[in-house]
């Protein structure tokens, strides 16, 4: 499964399941905030249903993660590289100053390139010799400014995203990120452009119409 959700209006949106190996939905919802009793009641509505999915797909969304285990405790949960790879370079900068953002830059740029166990393991080693170089001292030093803050930012979540990056590697039909929806979200919010007018009501129809015809 792929779970991921797109922001509408007030922090309010879409939320959609996702076949990761078809790419079709399995069920989507309107007016969703990815947060709290919205995504429990999504994910307690596909386990009445019967769902049982050994893997999820999801972005950096704590939340996803604690509700998910919540309703399906032994899931697996498999972090989007797209998203920890993009959001790392950000936090880096893309021409940084210091040797450890420098370092730690690459190790975010390479990790779309991992297609096999031993890149892995090789992976994991240079993360554990960043760590052992760099983690501590930045981890005890004070944060002074926001571009060492998002060094701080970067290595915490490199750090607890690295043992759920990489189970796509060994279970094939695992997707390694959440860009599947990319396309139906972009495909979709040009459509909703066209009928913004619409009452509460009618919008909710709207939305549920669409989930219902398109379905890639």
């Amino acid at each position: 499964m792929i779970f991921d959700g797109s922001i509408l209006t007030k922090r309010r949106g879409i939320y959609v399941a996702l076949d990761a190996n078809t790419h079709a939905i399995i069920t989507a919802a309107y007016n969703i905030a990815e947060g709290g009793k919205d995504l429990f009641d999504f994910y307690q509505h596909l386990a009445t249903a019967g769902l049982r999915p050994n893997y999820a797909t999801i972005d950096g969304n704590t939340q996803q993660n604690k509700y998910l285990k919540n309703v399906w405790p032994t899931i697996i949960i498999q972090r989007c590289i797209v998203h920890v790879q993009r959001q790392g370079l950000s936090w880096c900068r893309l021409h940084p100053k210091r040797t450890d953002a420098k370092h730690l830059r690459t190790l975010f740029a390479d990790l779309s390139t991992i297609k096999t166990t031993a890149a892995v393991q090789h992976f994991v080693h240079r993360v554990e010799r960043w760590e052992q170089r760099f983690g501590t001292l930045i981890h005890q030093t004070p944060e002074h400014g926001y571009v060492f803050s998002d060094l701080k930012r970067a290595r915490h979540m490199l750090l607890n995203a690295l043992p759920h990056l990489f189970h796509f590697i060994n279970t094939p039909t695992v997707a390694s990120s959440t860009n599947a929806f990319e396309g139906y979200f972009s495909r979709l919010k040009e459509h909703y452009r066209k009928h913004q007018g619409l009452s509460l009501p009618h919008r909710r129809s709207y939305f549920l119409w669409y989930f219902y015809l398109v379905r890639k």
